[in-house]
């Protein structure tokens, strides 16, 4: 396949998925066909609600900085799907994805004819056996793996045990993973696994529960990533400055290159899990450690564009949670006039997320993102009609995405802020409509990404 047709085959799997039957054995058999690539280097697994990719990041980077050659895998993707597959900070090229993408269809569909399989692996199968056979061709030392959707069926969950993290749980994805903290920690529990270490992230009470019971029943002691730390500074945009403590008591000042004071623990989870590959015995020195974490980039989350009049910020918040978060920055770091724009999907908890965001904002934008899974402009109007009335903010509702945009600096200050968020599918969106429109917004993401 040329890599149009690659992207096109792609596209058609990705409409099998809404309805796929999630399970293991499918990617196993064909993981089986293709030689178990998985199985030629020792993988990181990260699950968790949010911080997932931000942690994944922060891992590679320390592993980059270390000079060892690890492999990145995490979704969705902003702008290209190459982004989910990245070696020493480089995408896969388009011609490689290509050729990977033409030798696993072979495969799959081979084992479709013959019955091996029942149906055609998803979107995220196939990819993630791209990237393991992409790990693979490249030789990689370590590979660090962001988990899809969940953990226990989760197509990266194939791989042997070696170290899992987890960062922090909160509700989202209800109607796979269940409604209850304790129902969603069960299943991303399942990636720790018998002969794994584990690293943990600051839990609530029942998250940590289910955490420590799997721990015990895989006989796995998990070190945590849950202590208070010295906060050295912070700069005018968010970013943190801390003091680490390593496991043997020495102080390390690390400055975070990712904005938001959440970040202070995907960066705990990330450093703790360096310590875990020293104890292993990777060569990991204290400079890795902190050029890691201050020189990591992870677009789309809390992401400054620019520079721009008024200040544009970018991020992905798609759950409640999320949208705790990008509040707490606006509370702390955006006192300036803001636009909100926002657009998410129909299974979401809309009214919860809007009552954490909207009452920032001097005006709200909402938008439809381009994907079919998306809430309406209709159906944000609804679920948020309560909150509006009593907030009285001039609100909009406005598609495209371009179009919203337009709206959004015509009624902004060039003091001002406009906050797109709800969804990484709509700051992929952005990112593609600020490539093509010509706005002077650089979207080379600033140090830190």
């Amino acid at each position: 396949m040329t890599y149009q047709e690659t992207l096109a085959y792609l596209d058609r799997l990705g409409h099998e998925l809404l309805r796929a039957r999630f399970g293991l054995e499918k990617i196993r058999r064909l993981l089986a066909e293709l030689g178990d690539p998985h199985t030629a280097y020792p993988s990181i697994i990260i699950a968790g609600t949010n911080g997932k990719g931000s942690t994944a990041a922060m891992v590679e980077a320390i592993l980059r900085q270390a000079g060892v050659r690890a492999g990145l895998y995490t979704s969705p993707h902003l702008v290209r799907v190459e982004e989910r597959i990245q070696i020493g900070g480089r995408e896969i090229a388009p011609e490689e994805l290509a050729a990977l993408a033409t030798r696993v269809r072979d495969v799959a569909e081979a084992l479709l004819r013959r019955g091996g399989i029942e149906a055609r692996p998803t979107y995220f199968e196939f990819l993630t056996a791209i990237g393991f056979e992409y790990f693979r061709e490249r030789k990689v030392e370590l590979a660090v793996l962001e988990v899809g959707l969940g953990g226990r069926l989760d197509a990266t969950n194939v791989v042997p045990p070696f170290l899992s993290l987890v960062t922090s749980i909160d509700i989202d994805h209800e109607q796979y993973l269940g409604s209850t903290i304790a129902s969603i920690a069960r299943e991303k529990a399942m990636i720790i696994k018998p002969g794994a270490r584990a690293v943990l992230a600051r839990q609530h009470p029942e998250a940590r529960e289910v955490l420590l019971a799997r721990c015990r029943e895989c006989g796995v002691r998990p070190m945590w990533a849950d202590e208070e730390v010295e906060i050295a500074g912070c700069e005018p945009d968010g970013r943190f400055s801390i003091v680490y403590r390593t496991a043997s008591r020495e102080s390390l000042s690390v400055r975070l290159g990712l904005r938001g004071r959440h970040q202070i623990e995907n960066a705990l989870v990330a450093l703790r899990a360096a310590e875990v590959l020293r104890e292993m015995g990777y060569a990991i020195p204290a400079s890795a450690l902190r050029q890691g974490v201050e020189q990591v980039a992870w677009p789309g989350r809390l992401e400054v564009v620019g520079p721009s009049s008024p200040l544009l910020v970018l991020d992905g918040a798609h759950n409640t949670a999320g949208a705790r978060v990008v509040r707490a920055y606006l509370e702390e770091f955006g006192r300036r006039p803001l636009t909100l724009v926002f657009g998410t999907m129909r299974d979401k908890r809309i009214a919860e997320m809007a009552e954490e965001l909207f009452s920032l904002a001097d005006a709200v934008i909402l938008t439809r993102v381009p994907d079919e899974r998306a809430a309406s402009l209709e159906q944000l109007l609804q679920q948020t009609a309560t909150l509006r009335q009593q907030l009285r903010r001039p609100t909009e509702a406005i598609e495209p995405v371009g179009a919203a945009l337009d709206r959004a600096w015509e009624r902004t200050p060039s003091s001002g802020m406009i906050c797109v968020t709800g969804s990484l599918y709509l700051v992929g969106e952005v990112k593609r409509w600020l490539a093509q429109s010509g706005r002077e917004v650089s979207l080379s993401p600033p140090e830190g990404g």
